[in-house]
């Protein structure tokens, strides 16, 4: 590693969910990507079909939502479990999910990864990687033979079985597999017209969602059973599970894929080991209930994404990205525990079926309500972030805005990635706060709330504050009240802390 020419700022191993969305967040900062994907196209497996409210709120803070909206259909219900949840439109602007398949997703995010200039490299795996105090040698499997990439920064987004965190020596500790479930988009041409989207049976459980005319995403999952990870995935499988499940096929036919899951439950150890850094399932897996996986793999990559680019950049010192695994681990480790607790639920059982209308009786209390939702949809996050305003460390509500320039909303101000001081209510003193050193940095917006009370997720109202700092990622960092004195000193060591130290004049 003598030679110290780079090729690229940072390379991302997998072009998922999670990669795509990191290197459109490093191309919004002028970062140079490549994204290295070990299969030669897209699979069309969508295990995933769903994105939940915070993730819409991402892409709405990008300006990309009417893309997804386009392509899916919203459904005003939820489940944990298989049961049904619930949601307040109070909340968020978009509190409903989105039924959308994997494979539309990766392909819109990859269309605007391509429209930013990020490089996607297919038939591309990582084999190697070699660490210096300055970069990161990735060595590649191509079609074309072994190559070497050389980066400030690799980022592991390669799934459950991650070669990257396996090349960085990171352990993977947590719970083994105790079933095993069977997935795939067939046609079911004998399904009754009045089937329930779930049914529970003496062995397991199936499912049968219509997310296309004409086709059925079949999912099978039988608890006294663990299949071995190496063990082969076949259409036939599938339907014989199926019809031990539930007793026939339903005419099943015509498969476009088939895969398989299970309830094994781990997670990095640490998030970063030197300039190699994991996001999405390489980081953790679990029990795909309520679907989640995907929607915290995005997150992650927004979280990311603004950090490393200011390291990248200079703007910011290395030791911005161990707030990283600060923030997003905890987030994390709370899936793991509650797609636990959903995959214990499911069991068949007299023991579990008593627990199960247990468990429904409480749900009608609006309490539980909100506090299951808020796990599926991440909207009561707070990273912890140094403040006493009751939504510093959260992520900001997306109020309706009045300027000189017209009507607008807050994610609006989001859609270049770059971080915002919004001053709500004319305090010049916050602005020449940012004018005295981060003015290449924070755009400083002037404008006036639409509402005098903000909702907030697990809080209730609020009033609106004086003014925000807002990270990229859309967390405030620091706010102030209007019924005091704006804290300077603080939203000096806030602008510090997330953007770098202050240029000099």
């Amino acid at each position: 590693m003598a030679d110290t020419t780079l090729d690229t700022d940072v390379v991302i191993a997998g072009a998922g969910p999670t990669g795509l969305m990191l290197a459109c967040e490093l191309r919004l900062a002028g970062v140079d990507v490549v994204v290295a994907e070990r299969l030669a196209q897209r699979s069309g497996e969508s295990r995933a079909g769903g994105i939940h409210s915070r993730t819409l709120e991402v892409l709405d803070q990008r300006g990309i939502l009417d893309r997804f909206l386009d392509e899916g259909e919203l459904q005003p219900v939820g489940h944990f479990s298989g049961l049904y949840l619930d949601f307040d439109e109070s909340e968020s602007r978009h509190p409903y999910p989105l039924m959308i398949l994997q494979s539309a997703i990766e392909r819109l995010l990859e269309e605007w990864a391509v429209e930013l200039g990020v490089r996607v490299r297919r038939s591309c795996e990582v084999s190697g990687i070699r660490q210096d105090e300055t970069g990161v040698a990735v060595e590649l499997a191509t079609e074309q033979g072994p190559a070497t990439l050389r980066a400030r920064y690799l980022v592991g987004c390669d799934g459950g079985r991650s070669t990257v965190r396996k090349l960085a020596g990171i352990d993977f500790p947590g719970t083994e597999a105790t079933m095993t479930a069977l997935i795939g988009d067939v046609e079911l041409p004998d399904l009754p017209e009045d089937y329930v989207w779930v049914r529970r049976t003496a062995v397991g459980d199936y499912s049968a969602i219509a997310f296309e005319p004409g086709w059925h995403r079949v999912i099978t999952s039988e608890f006294d059973r663990v299949d071995g990870r190496d063990e082969p995935v076949t259409f036939e499988r599938l339907r014989e599970s199926l019809v031990r499940v539930a007793g026939t096929d339903f005419g099943m036919r015509n498969p476009r894929w088939v895969s398989r899951f299970n309830d094994a439950a781990r997670q990095a150890a640490q998030y970063r080991r030197g300039r190699v850094l994991l996001a999405g399932d390489a980081a953790h897996i679990h029990f795909p209930a309520g679907g989640q996986g995907l929607n915290m793999g995005v997150q992650d990559a927004v979280n990311l994404g603004w950090k490393l680019a200011s390291v990248v950049g200079g703007r910011a010192p290395e030791a911005l990205l161990d707030s990283y695994h600060t923030e997003r681990h905890p987030v994390a480790e709370r899936v793991l525990h509650n797609t636990r607790a959903q995959s214990a639920l499911v069991r068949p059982g007299p023991q579990t079926d008593a627990l199960r209308e247990v468990f429904s009786a409480l749900m009608v209390f609006d309490d539980v309500n909100q506090y299951l939702r808020h796990l599926l949809t991440a909207l009561d996050i707070r990273y912890p972030i140094d403040g006493d305003h009751p939504l510093v460390g959260r992520r900001v509500p997306d109020a309706d805005l009045k300027s000189s320039d017209g009507e607008s909303y807050v994610f609006a101000l989001l859609h270049d990635a770059r971080p915002v001081l919004l001053d709500l209510c004319g305090s010049p003193e916050v602005a020449a706060v940012v004018a005295e050193g981060w003015a290449d940095r924070v755009e400083v917006v002037e404008a006036r709330s639409e509402d005098e009370r903000w909702p907030v997720p697990a809080i209730g109202e609020i009033p609106a504050p004086a003014a925000l700092l807002i990270r990229p990622d859309g967390h405030v960092a620091w706010a102030a009240a209007c019924d005091r004195r704006p804290d300077t000193a603080a939203l000096r060591t806030a602008l510090t802390t997330w953007f770098g130290p202050a240029a000099r004049k």
